[in-house]
C-alpha cells in the first residue's frame, strides 16, 4: 500500500467517527457543571487557605530541624579532610533553599484565598448595593 493510499484510509477512519460541528455550541453544555455563574463556596477556600497556612507554620520549624546537626556533620567531615563534608553542606543549602520556597508558596496560596474570600465579600456587597440602587432609581422616575 503505497503512502497516499495509506493516509486516505486513516483520513476515512478518523472522520468516519467525528460528529462534532463547530458552527454552533451544543444544546447541553457538559462538564462544566451547568450554568456560567460564578460559585465561591466560602467554607471550602477558607478551609484550603487554613490549611496552607498551617503547613506554612510547621514548615517554619519541621523543616529546619535538622540543619544544626547537619552544619556540625558537614564541619566535622570536613575537618577530618572528607569530601563529603562540602557535598552535605552544600546539599543542606540547597534543603534550606527549597524550604524557603516551600513556605513562600504555602504562604502566597493562604494569602491569596484570603484575599479572594475578602474581595469576592466585597464585591458582592457593591453588587447588591447597585442592583438596590438601580430598582429604587427605576420606581422613582
Amino acid at each position: 500500500m503505497s503512502f497516499d493510499e495509506e493516509w486516505s484510509a486513516a483520513r476515512a477512519t478518523a472522520t468516519a467517527h467525528v460528529t462534532m460541528r463547530l458552527n454552533q455550541a451544543p444544546a447541553d453544555p457538559g462538564g462544566g457543571g451547568g450554568g456560567g455563574d460564578l460559585d465561591l463556596n466560602q467554607d471550602h477556600i477558607g478551609a484550603i487557605g487554613s490549611e496552607a497556612y498551617k503547613l506554612h507554620t510547621r514548615l517554619q520549624t519541621d523543616g529546619k530541624h535538622a540543619v544544626t546537626a547537619t552544619a556540625e556533620a558537614a564541619g566535622a567531615l570536613t575537618k577530618e579532610a572528607f569530601a563529603s563534608g562540602a557535598a552535605l553542606l552544600r546539599a543542606n543549602g540547597v534543603w534550606e533553599s527549597q524550604v524557603k520556597t516551600l513556605v513562600a508558596a504555602c504562604a502566597n496560596i493562604s494569602n491569596g484565598l484570603n484575599y479572594s474570600l475578602a474581595s469576592h465579600a466585597k464585591d458582592e456587597q457593591q453588587l447588591q448595593a447597585d442592583f438596590a440602587a438601580s430598582a429604587i432609581d427605576r420606581y422613582l422616575k
